[in-house]
Order: structure tokens, then sequence, then C-alpha cells
């Protein structure tokens, strides 16, 4: 799994997400786009990665593609409708895309990567998500926070993981 973090005018949602399917398509990646609002580390993305390619490889994904079942575990939802708003918008957009060749692709992953470069302006967004759009979106109260041990980033990794329980 690589990710390219960065800023992205997107004028046309459509083309946007067409940009990104086609990077995906000549690459034979997933390639997948997130609000960086939301994403509180690339732990976050790995684990809704892996779940993901779990949930596929038990026959139990919600989503058709590979890259809405991680949209999906991402956002801690089995609606992909709900899950979506996780995603990027038209506007200006600080964005983490994730990329992930299925095959253990390096190269693949790398050039995917590349063609992305010319859609998206660089930048560290990562890890610097918006604390109340998270704790909205993840449904963590104060109550919450106070009865663990970590932090807000812990208990969106929980969220992540109690998907599988949830079904």
């Amino acid at each position: 799994m690589r990710l390219l973090d960065g800023t992205t005018m997107v004028d046309d949602l459509d083309a946007f997400l067409g940009v990104l399917d086609d990077v995906a398509a000549a690459t034979d990646t997933t390639v997948q786009a997130f609000d960086a609002d939301y994403v509180v580390s690339e732990t976050h993305l790995r684990r809704a990665l892996d779940r993901a390619d779990r949930a596929i490889a038990r026959g139990e994904n919600v989503a058709r593609e590979r890259a809405v079942e991680v949209l999906c575990y991402a956002a801690g939802r089995r609606q992909i409708n709900r899950a979506l708003e996780m995603g990027v918008s038209e506007g200006e957009n600080r964005v983490v895309v994730l990329v992930d060749s299925p095959a253990g692709d390096d190269e693949a992953e790398a050039d995917a990567i590349e063609m992305l470069r010319d859609h998206i302006d660089e930048a560290s967004v990562l890890g610097a998500y918006d604390e109340g759009t998270v704790r909205e979106f993840f449904d963590i109260s104060e109550a919450a926070l106070d009865a663990v041990d970590g932090g807000l980033a812990d208990l969106v990794l929980e969220r992540v993981a109690l998907l599988d329980v949830e079904k």
C-alpha cells in the first residue's frame, strides 16, 4: 500500500473519480481517495485495507469494488452511501489517496502514484484530521474518550475493527 497526500481542486466530481478509475485500470491497482479530515493515520487506512481484503476473501464484502469496500471499512460503516461522506467532494480538498496492488506489485503502485501526482499537489495532510469532524462522523463522545487509555485515533481504529463484529 502506498499513500499520496495533498490538496486538489475538484471541479467535476465524476471527472475526478474517472481519473482515479483510469489510473487504477492502467496500473491494475486499487485507488481510493479520502477526505483527509476523516483519516486519523496511515494505520487507519492499512487496517481498513486489510479488513476489506479479508471480507472479500470470505465472500462477506458489501461492495462489488475493492476500493469501495476499503472506503466502507475506513468509515466503519456497512452502508456505502454513508461511507461516501469520507470521500472527496467538489471544491478544494485535502486528500489522502490509497493505492494498492492486490498482486503486491510495487512498480504498479509507484506508477499509479506518479500518474496521480498530475492531479494532486503534494502536501503533508495525512494525520492532520479535523477532530470535530472525526468525532461526529464516528460518533465518539467525550465519555468514550474519557473511558479509554488511548485517544481519538485509537477509538477510530476500534470502529474499523468492530465493523466485522457488527455484520
